[in-house]
């Protein structure tokens, strides 16, 4: 009866194997806006396209090769871009061994030795004491045991989804840190030629200083000047040359960041960071949609990713109020002999259709489903924050661009005037027509401007990079070595756009 029942039940439970419980998840849709705020101007089609095939490499867009090869060398050498590579790998194989459990699970044993029971026992119809007794007995085993859950009701199939998920949450949780890796490094990048420039605008200060002072020294030879100007001049010397040594240092510093983020030594020879060259060039403003950001960013995709494995929790909390259909399997043989352990007397074996159902257990499993639903909903409303801080973000970037790029120009025509104004205040002095201390306002003063100037265009900068860092860019299409996992470049951002744009 037994045999005849067997394979019935099998082939059921094959068939009920689609039947999951708990929700499926469904894309939380989030209503966007035609276009950002601080646009300058509506994007056009060409110009979205443009910025989609500037993403990939949005670093390229300021023509230093310098900066090009310091990002080939961070994504091949840093660090915690190789340790996050790794978290997917463990997380896939988490991914595997929830799929294992849809597979019988099988052990082997065997074993073998010598017993002795005592002889002092009644042990009917043999007697305590009695010499017919044999306490010694060898023994040798082998045998099997088995199980297979099928999985009726979706509890392994709704862990599977949450593995799955979350190895999927993993890889944007990566993307985003190799977004912010390359972010940190730009900026480090932009930060060393701006102080750079600083130490260029210094180093002149200090020549015009130096000029000065000769000049007023030269006047109080020929009778014209006194020494208070010449202590004036050799002040303004010595301040501009104080200058310097804090400019230095902090160049190191970002020299020393830079190795980090490739990761390599810091301290080490870098002749093309310590080499003074200009400032990149001011990349393309980018333009771009709201649904292109909701596809493009990192922790909107993970945070979505999250959502989705959180709602898989929920089918595995409800699974557990379903019975539990499993098939146990024992076969294990004994002998005294090696020749009789495959003998028919020798077999022993166990299969059963094995069942469960929780009846009472003091409102446990609703409490989990109930917790599940919480924390799904926190997700979602995690998700939805995500998504308004980033477009916050971007929104914060247009403006800061727009109005960065009025202040550079406002700041380089009050350098101008303040090279001017110091030009004429020296002819002036040396004519003897003003003080000296109108020279030492106008040095001064186009030092600041000089300075100010050079702080806006790296502050413009670093808005492009912000702007581009805002829209998701960087991690599009960058395969990183030693690891099995490519980024795809399509397939998950159609899928999304069209989750988010309906």
């Amino acid at each position: 009866m037994t045999k005849r029942l067997l394979p019935v039940v099998i082939s059921s439970c094959f068939l009920l194997t689609s039947c999951m419980v708990g929700p499926n998840y469904k894309p939380d849709k989030i209503p966007l806006p035609d276009h950002f705020t601080s646009q300058p101007h509506p994007a056009t089609k060409e110009e979205i396209a443009q910025t989609e095939a500037n993403l990939k490499d949005w670093w390229a867009r300021f023509n230093d090769p310098i900066l090009n090869r310091l990002v080939e060398r961070t994504i091949k050498g840093n660090y915690d871009l190789q340790i996050a590579t790794q978290h997917i790998l463990a997380e896939q194989s988490l991914r595997r061994q929830a799929q294992s459990n849809w597979y019988p699970q099988l052990d082997a044993n065997a074993g073998g030795g010598d017993s002795r029971y005592s002889i002092n026992v009644d042990n009917w119809p043999l007697r305590p004491g009695n010499p017919a007794n044999h306490p010694e007995a060898s023994v040798l085993t082998y045998g099997a045991r088995a199980s297979w859950e099928i999985d009726i009701f979706g509890h392994i199939a709704r862990q599977v989804q949450e593995r799955k998920r979350l190895v999927e949450a993993s890889i944007e949780e990566r993307r985003g840190l190799l977004i912010s890796l390359l972010s940190q490094l730009a900026t480090d990048y932009i930060e060393l030629r701006t102080i750079q420039a600083r130490m260029a605008v210094t180093e002149d200060a200090i020549k015009t200083a130096r000029s000065s002072t000769a000049l007023v020294e030269q006047l109080y030879k020929n009778g014209i000047g006194n020494t208070l100007a010449i202590a004036q001049a050799r002040t303004e010397e010595h301040a501009e040359l104080a200058r310097l040594p804090p400019l230095h240092a902090r160049q190191e510093q970002l020299i020393h960041a830079i190795a980090v983020l490739m990761g390599e030594m810091p301290g080490a020879e870098e002749p093309e960071l310590t080499a003074r060259h200009p400032l990149p060039a001011l990349p393309p403003f980018p333009a771009m949609l709201p649904s292109s950001v909701m596809v493009n960013r990192p922790d909107i995709r993970s945070a979505e990713r999250g959502y989705a494995a959180s709602v898989a929790r929920i089918g595995i909390t409800v699974a557990n109020l379903y019975p539990n259909f499993s098939i146990p399997l024992t076969f294990n043989p004994n002998a005294s002999a090696a020749y009789q352990a495959f003998q028919l007397g020798g077999m022993s074996w166990n299969i059963m259709m094995m069942a469960s159902l929780p009846i009472l257990h003091g409102g446990k499993y609703s409490a989990q489903i109930a917790q599940a639903r919480s924390e799904a909903e926190a997700s979602r409303l995690k998700y939805r924050q995500t998504v308004l801080n980033a477009f916050k973000e971007v929104e914060d970037s247009l403006d800061d661009w727009q109005q960065d790029k009025e202040l550079v120009h406002q700041e380089s025509s009050a350098a101008a005037e303040a090279s001017l104004a110091l030009f004429r205040a020296r002819k002036l002095f040396a004519a003897g027509l003003t003080g000296y201390l109108n020279v030492l306002d106008s040095q001064q003063t186009a030092l600041t401007q000089r300075v100010a100037s050079v702080i806006a265009t790296g502050k413009l900068m670093d808005d492009a990079i912000t702007l581009y860092v805002a829209l998701g860019a960087g991690w599009q299409g960058e395969n990183l070595p030693s690891t099995t996992l490519p980024i795809e470049k399509h397939g998950g951002q159609n899928m999304l756009l069209r989750a988010f744009t309906r």
